[in-house]
């Protein structure tokens, strides 16, 4: 039995929005609110995860499949600990790294900037940095850009800067949220090497990605999330990607393994 990396345990995540319908309030209407210790009037709770449990093991690469607005970006968020859980907890055997496509890059450093402040962000050290740069950047394939400010960046050269940067150092738990959305083919190709290298280190993945052949070729197992709840976790990656596109009004890739 592969060691577990991490524990979802009952998880419930809820979010609060003040000032729902532009009742933006005063600051004098604040101050008496605090005064007469009142609640605001307009606030409204989003219940984005609800109770949700499972253990993701050592080798695990995890596929998270949903329609928007499914929460899975929120699960990543979490168990990142990026979001505080309402009620249950999340359980990390290490620190949970989260690439998203609003991976913080600085827009006014060049990406040679963003490439080394990156590195040092995630504990390497200085000679760590200058002995990788150049891999990721021939990694990222954005050539002669790098030595120009983020803001020149098309947005997948931003999203491969991202993914080169992030799977430079091997990570516990690495999770990837539509990063990989705007890569080419050969991008794609690279990106599935490095996720199997990351697997093999005893690393888990979580990768979240509407396109679902990305799914079934970087990830040995999947999760399929409507409204903040597990509706299949398994195994059977394409069985379950059926299932979500006949739920969703698509055409099954094996229709010999769809259960209709």
């Amino acid at each position: 039995m592969a060691t577990p990396t991490v524990i979802v345990d009952d998880l419930h995540v809820v979010y609060r929005v003040y000032g729902a319908g532009g009742n933006k309030g005063t600051a004098a209407t604040s101050l008496m609110r605090l005064v007469k210790r009142q609640k605001r009037a307009s606030i409204r709770e989003v219940h984005a995860i609800r109770g949700m449990s499972f253990v993701a093991h050592d080798g695990d690469a995890i596929g998270v499949i949903g329609r928007n607005g499914s929460g899975k970006s929120t699960l990543l968020r979490a168990i990142a600990g990026l979001l505080p859980a309402e009620q249950g907890a999340v359980y990390t055997s290490g620190q949970a790294a989260l690439l998203g496509v609003n991976a913080a890059l600085l827009d006014d450093l060049t990406g040679e900037r963003n490439v080394v402040l990156g590195c040092l962000a995630m504990g390497m050290q200085p000679a760590e940095v200058k002995e990788r740069y150049d891999k990721i950047v021939d990694f990222s394939g954005v050539g002669r850009f790098i030595d120009l400010p983020m803001r020149a960046y098309s947005s997948g050269m931003a999203s491969r800067l991202r993914f080169a940067i992030a799977s430079a150092k091997s990570h516990k738990i690495l999770m990837i949220d539509e990063a990989l959305a705007t890569g080419d083919a050969a991008f794609r190709t690279k990106s599935r090497d490095r996720i199997q290298e990351l697997r093999s280190e005893a690393g888990t993945v979580f990768l979240v990605a509407h396109n679902l052949g990305e799914i079934e070729e970087n990830c040995n197992r999947v999760i399929w999330m409507e409204t903040g709840k597990i509706i299949r976790d398994s195994e059977d990656v394409p069985g379950v990607i059926d299932e979500y596109l006949v739920a969703t009004g698509g055409e099954p890739r094996h229709r010999e393994k769809a259960r209709l």
